[in-house]
């Protein structure tokens, strides 16, 4: 899965949606997941508008439906309210350090990920040991107090 950042247009969102048809994750769920992720990563914030279904529909060929069961997920949890007639907009956040905490950390984890490369791991090796050194970390009991 991946998630695009965009400047914000014409009332326009700051993500793109991409899909990852062989994930097995449901589409709806990779839509939720995204928009979670941007709120992470500080690409969303409150007040900012999600795609509409409509350019999202076209943009990935799905199902309308797919969209607003994602949306409805969003707002189920608090993540976004709906506007009729004009979209879609985030209402919650999921907490996350100041942009400059994710900006230092990235490069961080960049570099980190540079020596992985220069030990001779490939793309796969590197997502496998973070991965594994991740579920690790949240099994520890490490998690979020930390």
């Amino acid at each position: 899965m991946t998630l695009d950042k965009q400047e914000k247009g014409d009332g326009g969102s700051r993500i793109v949606f991409r899909l990852d048809p062989g994930s097995g994750v449901p589409t709806y769920l990779q839509l939720v997941h995204q928009v979670e992720h941007a709120l992470r990563l500080g690409y969303l914030a409150v007040g900012d508008q999600l795609p509409k279904v409509k350019d999202v529909v076209a943009g990935l060929a799905i199902n309308p439906n797919t969209v607003l069961k994602a949306y409805r997920e969003l707002e189920h949890k608090g993540l976004a309210v709906g506007r009729p007639g004009q979209g879609t907009f985030v209402s919650g956040t999921l907490g996350s350090p100041p942009p400059g905490d994710h900006d230092l950390l990235r490069d961080e984890l960049g570099a980190w990920m540079g020596r992985a490369a220069d030990a001779g791991l490939d793309t796969d090796a590197i997502a496998a040991l973070f991965s594994s050194v991740l579920h690790d970390f949240g099994t520890a009991g490490s998690g979020a107090a930390r």
